[in-house]
């Protein structure tokens, strides 16, 4: 079977700790990415901000009308930190860790996304749900 390292993308964009959630919206809104890693300085592992915990945020005033919702989205994601919003337990896996490993991470937390990292703890991909329906179509393709 493949290694992760074999499906993983490896130009992941990130975010820092101490970014605002504006730069979230700006990525989210600007790329076809749902996930984003949160990296410190050295480049290690220590979050996630899915594409879901984005949009709670940006569904959290529900008080105003929506043509002025998105201005009051924008003054909220420029004082609210990465940080504050992001997942800190996040399970993570080696580029050599066979398929199967990350197959049972998906399937038994319910995950869409895991960061790939080094030894030292430090980002080098990310592995989706769809890096793996890729290769299994791809698979199943080969086979026809």
């Amino acid at each position: 079977m493949a290694t992760i390292k074999q499906l993983m993308t490896t130009n992941v964009l990130v975010v820092h700790p101490n970014d605002t959630m504006l730069k979230v919206h700006e990525l989210f809104h600007s790329n076809t990415i749902h996930h984003l890693p949160v990296v410190d300085a050295g480049n290690r592992v220590i979050g996630m901000i899915s594409k879901s915990d984005y949009l709670a945020v940006s569904n959290a005033l529900p008080l105003f009308k929506p043509e002025k919702r998105e201005a009051a989205n924008v003054k909220l994601f420029q004082s609210l930190l990465v940080e504050d919003v992001m997942t800190r337990q996040v399970a993570t896996l080696a580029p050599e860790d066979a398929l199967e490993v990350a197959i049972g991470y998906f399937k038994e937390n319910m995950f869409h996304a895991i960061p790939i990292v080094d030894p030292a703890g430090r980002l080098a991909g990310i592995l989706s749900t769809y890096d793996l329906l890729v290769f299994f179509f791809d698979q199943q393709a080969l086979l026809n």
